[in-house]
């Protein structure tokens, strides 16, 4: 059932099409495909069904305009400010003005429901209140030393709970990250005059060169090589606004100089593996990330992270996986297959690469417990079990990295599941 909201009267019938067209124009705004054909359609939907009853408008509208399960919530946000609940919209305008944390109540907004009151206001500005006839002219100095700024308060925020403008803010100060790692030691030597280890070789052709005289020990030391980074992104229905925003990152770490990587390849997941590592080799991300969404058929689709990572590790591990790879594997873990299969797939890949990182969007939540099956099927095969929901939670990833014994909360949740 649709959400309750106050008794008010819809639009009269006159102006009814005027107002499913600017209705139309919001859900666009805010992020659902809508064209001129569901616009049309919609009309002669509620020409047919009538608009009579609150319950039947509100589902009316809802199959025409939406397609799939995320645009739910987006949809209800838009009809409810646009329809219901007009106090909900200046509701919304106050909080985007400039407020003193501490002296009111703070509420956090709904899913998509900032994206919504942005479309439905298409830019105006929410006007400040005048001061009063009778008010002096005393001033209000306000210091600014321990509060938090825009970018402090937008590195922690939610990538669901962000609006439009802040996800091309987040976008930009995702371009700015970087992912450092250590260099690797391999079995390999070169000369070194300063070097620890004896080069017996190297002494030897030198004393024969001299008449079988040792003059000088030669010396090496150990090289090192850099690994690659394998990003395997889950780009289902329940992941999509985590997965854009990751694969954001992702283009950022590939195109970025001196961050110490080999190679970065990506792969996304979701009924099927795609391969997007040629894609995101491009300079500019929109051009990179459309040319990834256009390879990726099964974008916003269902979940087969087991068939996918078999596909994975029987087509690319042994191509990509080599010489000590660290992967990066974003999906939230609910798996609609078999548990047994995706917990030998994620034996296997952990076994193929130096270090698997688990980055999972619903550790945003306090309460997060291994009960789903794939959670409880991944988990034990996994290095580092951490959150990917803001942009702290990937800068966080800095840290891991930098530590090889981090597990994140691995440890807690394993302990959790032992219980």
């Amino acid at each position: 059932m649709p959400p309750t909201y106050p008794d008010l009267a819809l639009p009269e019938a006159p102006k009814l099409v005027d107002n499913l067209t600017h209705f139309a124009r919001a859900l666009r705004k805010a992020g659902l495909p809508v064209g001129p054909g569901r616009v049309m359609m919609a009309i002669e939907a509620v020409a047919a069904a009538g608009f009579t009853s609150r319950v039947d408008f509100y589902w009316t509208l809802h199959a025409c305009f939406v397609n799939r399960p995320e645009e739910r919530q987006v949809f209800a946000q838009v009809f409810r400010l646009f329809w219901r609940d007009p106090q909900y919209l200046e509701h919304m305008m106050s909080l985007m003005l400039p407020a003193i944390h501490g002296v009111q109540e703070e509420h956090a907004a709904d899913a998509a429901a900032k994206r919504a009151a942005e479309a439905l206001l298409d830019g105006m500005e929410p006007e400040a209140p005048e001061p009063a006839a009778d008010s002096d002219d005393t001033q209000i100095d306000i210091d600014a030393a321990f509060t938090a700024s825009q970018n402090e308060i937008l590195r922690s925020l939610d990538f669901e709970q962000m609006s439009s403008a802040e996800i091309a803010q987040a976008k930009r100060m995702l371009a700015r990250l970087k992912l450092p790692v250590k260099p690797l030691k391999t079995r390999r030597h070169r000369a070194d005059v300063t070097g620890l280890q004896p080069d017996g070789r190297r002494t030897l052709r030198a004393a024969a060169r001299s008449g079988g005289e040792i003059k000088s020990i030669a010396r090496r030391s150990p090289t090192t090589r850099w690994p690659s980074l394998v990003v395997l992104c889950d780009i289902s229905g329940s992941m999509a606004s985590y997965s854009r925003m990751v694969l954001h990152f992702t283009h950022a770490v590939a195109n970025t100089q001196g961050q110490g990587w080999a190679k970065t390849h990506a792969f996304t997941f979701g009924t099927r593996l795609t391969n997007i590592t040629r894609h995101l080799r491009q300079r500019d991300v929109d051009s990179a990330l459309a040319a990834a969404g256009a390879e990726a058929q099964d974008w916003q689709g269902g979940t087969r992270i087991g068939a996918c990572l078999h596909d994975f590790n029987r087509d690319w591990s042994r191509r990509v996986l080599g010489q000590g790879a660290v992967v990066l594997l974003i999906t939230d873990g609910l798996e609609r297959g078999d548990p047994a299969q995706l917990a030998r797939e994620m034996e296997r890949l952990h076994l193929s690469c130096k270090r698997l990182i688990w980055l999972n969007p619903l550790l945003r939540f306090d309460g997060f417990a291994p009960k789903a099956r794939g959670v409880k099927a991944m988990l034990p095969h996994v290095d580092t079990f951490r959150a990917s929901h803001s942009i702290a939670s990937l800068e966080a990833l800095a840290e891991a990295l930098s530590d090889p014994k981090d597990q994140g909360e691995k440890a807690r949740l394993l302990a959790a599941l032992a219980d």
